[in-house]
């Protein structure tokens, strides 16, 4: 048993607000606020599960989760796990990506669906994936002073700290 220092009576206990019924299918404006590769149940096959925190244009602060198939067992998941990786770099102006921190902070556009489930109670898929914009994928560009000095720079096979001036 634990006591505790004080007396709490659930009158003046503030109640919670967080609504857990799934969003109305549509489009919806997120940031990714976290990646994560995880091991599928099975062990044969890997996910990223991915937090997506809604930012707009309604629902802010609601929270969808997603997993994104990278290993499977079978082809067509891997597939499709790959083709939603795949936009979601797109989306957020990504070529290259080796490390699921890469993913965080990048603001795409989710479509949610609601699946009717029974045994669980109905939750959100997400459906698709496109840029914030609506538009093209973003191109990254290198400030105008760096690719300066790439360019001015002279081929070296020192690195730049064992040079000597």
């Amino acid at each position: 048993m634990a006591f505790l220092d004080e007396a709490f009576d659930v009158n003046s206990l503030p109640q919670s607000d967080n609504n857990f019924d799934p969003l109305p299918a549509g489009w919806y404006t997120t940031k990714i606020a976290g990646a994560e590769i995880k091991a599928t149940k099975n062990g044969t096959g890997q996910y990223i599960s991915v937090r997506y925190d809604i930012i707009g244009p309604s629902h802010q602060g609601r929270v969808v989760f997603g997993n994104i198939n990278i290993k499977n067992a079978n082809p067509k998941a891997e597939e499709i796990g790959r083709q939603q990786l795949g936009e979601i770099m797109r989306a957020i102006g990504l070529t290259r990506v080796t490390d699921t921190d890469q993913l965080i902070g990048g603001n795409v556009q989710i479509k949610l669906s609601v699946k009717q489930d029974e045994t669980y109670g109905d939750k959100n898929e997400i459906k698709g994936f496109k840029a914030v914009t609506g538009g093209a994928m973003p191109t990254a560009s290198v400030p105008q002073e760096f690719a300066q000095q790439a360019q001015s720079a002279p081929a070296a096979s020192a690195p730049p700290w064992a040079t000597k001036r």
